[in-house]
């Protein structure tokens, strides 16, 4: 395992990369050398300056389009990382692993591929770029955010240490937190809508099943923010841990959005705006998602007005390790909007993002996780991964229910 300090390009400069360059620099035994780029080289600048202020390291800043290949190629090796950090916008993963696998370095993400013209993420895009990884020598590590990320290891420690076989996963994704705005997300609004609005598909003896969007909500009380509503859509990390978990019967995700944010958002999708076809204004084309996207508050503005906390987790039923018949574990973390931001002076949205993006990243250029190849979170030993997020702010807890949920 490497012990020498690595450096590392991240490329995006939004909320969950400035939490991702703020932690790795606040690991300086571990990331010696830092570099930011993305297309806004001002918003690179703005969090370089602000982990200078809160850790006195230096980050080395560029502009750069993420989808122009050889400019991407000639970055790395300019740079020459050991690893790049993909932090960017999901339309974007293709073209930074071609460049990763062009000049010779490994990659990282937090969020599978997603064509611009369709609301579709997928890993078999991703996933067909195994072979070319493996006979580089590299490896890339898919979607090491919260979720898809932690809650894929989550499941696999509790299969680790606790079940045998899960044959019923729920994954719960609650933000108690308030921002004060009449409508905003809480992280890139062009992904956030498009992710509601798709139809809802889960996972259920042995194939996908769709339902209309936002048709399933059930009321759950969360520990650190109290009742929420929640509504069943569809997730990546359902992708592969039906894949990597063949025994699961039923695999769901859930997320919980309050009534103001449902009725803005029904309101913008009557009229249109959340469409991602482009239509033509005053002799332009324009997309109106991101037209609205456009004029939605960032998510990086959130922080200072953000209070309250997020609780994401998953609730596992299966066959006992110890051989005491079927239990059910719940497994989560809960993380402070206000503890988030004293610490990167980012809400906890995006936290619960980019301090995965920074333990993968750890994980990876220390040689903890390692093999030639793309990866995701499911196929890697749990234990160091857990163990880092307890030591770097998304502490977790387990606990034994009575049964298997019955929503």
């Amino acid at each position: 395992m490497s012990t020498v300090p690595s450096t590392v390009l991240v490329i995006g400069a939004g909320g969950v990369s400035s939490v991702c360059v703020h932690k790795m620099a606040m690991n300086a035994d571990i990331f010696g050398d830092i570099h930011l780029a993305s297309r806004t080289k001002s918003k690179c600048d703005a969090i370089a300056a602000s982990v200078k202020e809160r850790t006195g390291q230096e980050v080395s800043t560029y502009e750069i389009d993420a989808e122009e290949v050889p400019a991407m190629v000639n970055l790395i090796r300019k740079v020459q990382p050991s690893l790049v950090v993909n932090l960017a916008l999901p339309y974007q993963d293709l073209p930074i692993m071609d460049a990763c696998l062009e000049a010779g370095v490994s990659y990282l993400d937090t969020a599978n591929y997603e064509p611009k013209d369709e609301a579709k993420f997928e890993y078999h895009w991703q996933w067909a770029y195994h072979d070319r990884f493996k006979d580089a020598g590299l490896m890339a590590l898919l979607g090491s955010g919260f979720d898809p990320g932690v809650t894929s290891v989550f499941t696999m420690w509790l299969k680790k240490h606790k079940l045998k076989t899960i044959r019923q996963l729920d994954i719960l994704d609650c933000n108690g937190g308030d921002h004060g705005q009449a409508f905003a997300t809480n992280f890139n609004p062009e992904i956030n809508i498009r992710e509601v609005t798709a139809p809802a598909r889960h996972w259920e003896n042995g194939e996908f099943v769709e339902t209309p969007a936002m048709g399933k909500k059930v009321e759950f009380d969360f520990e650190g923010v109290g009742p929420k509503n929640m509504y069943m859509m569809y997730h990546e990390e359902l992708e592969s841990l039906a894949k990597f978990n063949p025994e699961l019967e039923r695999a769901r995700f859930w997320m919980t959005f309050g009534d103001e944010y449902i009725k803005h958002l029904t309101v913008l999708q009557n009229v249109g705006m959340t469409r991602i076809d482009p239509i033509k204004y005053k002799g332009k084309e324009i997309i109106p998602l991101q037209f609205l996207a456009a004029v939605l508050p960032k998510p990086e503005t959130l922080g200072e007005t953000t209070k309250g906390n997020t609780n994401i987790g998953v609730i596992a039923t299966g066959e006992a390790l110890d051989g005491s018949g079927e239990k059910t574990f719940y497994i989560n973390n809960i993380c402070s909007h206000e503890a988030a931001y004293e610490e990167t002076g980012n809400q906890a949205v995006s936290y619960t993002t980019g301090v995965p993006a920074m333990i993968g990243s750890a994980m990876m250029v220390t040689g903890k996780w390692a093999g030639d190849g793309v990866f995701n979170m499911e196929q890697m030993d749990p234990d160091p991964f857990m163990d880092m997020l307890n030591e770097h702010g998304l502490p977790w807890q387990v606990k034994e229910m009575d049964g298997p949920v019955d929503f």
